[in-house]
């Protein structure tokens, strides 16, 4: 049985926010290097630890701490 995100070349297709699903199960946060949660509606990964939301930007995920949004100050 095949795997449905692959494409016949082997390559998996790009999941929500136009990241690859794959790249995803790798991350960790760069502050904590704890794991990161996915957050699709908003399209950043979040790390709960240092409670920081790093945003995905044309599918690729911007792990600066300067970039990422505070959590404490904006839970929104």
């Amino acid at each position: 049985m095949s795997d449905p995100s692959s494409s016949p070349s082997g390559t998996t297709s790009p999941g929500p926010c136009g990241v690859d699903p794959r790249l995803l199960e790798l991350l960790i946060c760069p502050v904590t290097r704890g794991p990161l949660v996915f957050d699709a509606a908003r399209c950043e990964l979040v790390s709960k630890k240092a409670k920081l939301a790093y945003p995905i930007r044309d599918g690729m995920p911007i792990m600066l701490e300067s970039e990422a949004r505070d959590l404490t100050t904006d839970p929104v």
